[in-house]
């Protein structure tokens, strides 16, 4: 598998710890977005893609968050019965929808993803900078790069 493209879209609010968001491409073939880039206490770290976890109402069987106290479908009080982890771990709130199954993957995309973001927060300090992170209707330069390679 090799990262042909990485795409950042940098983040204003510095209040948060959300830096930017990120898409890659894998093979000039296969998108994966909304990866996050988030300032750790030891530094910038890259987060998959996730969706937050749902229960559903007990009386009308509508889909709410899982820390949500009231149904937002019926009003419905939700039963307070999460799992608690023996250790007094929080439950989970998000599942990752793609993530990486070994470390030297994981390693792979980090590198890639914060040279790109580093690369990125230079760019943005230049005149006339345009952010080309939503330009997916037109073929990337390292898409049209690695197709020209294939012919």
């Amino acid at each position: 598998m090799e990262i042909t493209e990485v795409r950042i879209k940098l983040v204003a609010d510095l209040d948060d710890r959300l830096r930017a968001f990120c898409s890659i491409t894998l093979d000039g073939e296969f998108v994966v977005r909304d990866l996050k880039i988030i300032e750790g206490q030891r530094g910038h770290f890259v987060a998959m893609p996730s969706r937050k976890l749902m229960e559903k109402c007990t009386r009308c069987s509508a889909k709410n968050e899982v820390k949500a106290r009231f149904c937002g479908n019926c009003g419905a009080r939700l039963p307070e019965s999460r799992p608690v982890k023996a250790d007094g771990a929080k439950p989970r709130m998000f599942a990752d929808i793609a993530h990486p199954i070994n470390a030297n993957c994981r390693e792979r995309i980090e590198s890639a993803v914060l040279a790109a973001f580093e690369e990125e927060r230079l760019l943005a300090q230049q005149p006339g900078y345009v952010c080309r992170y939503d330009d997916f209707d037109e073929p990337s330069r390292a898409v049209q790069m690695h197709s020209e390679r294939e012919h």
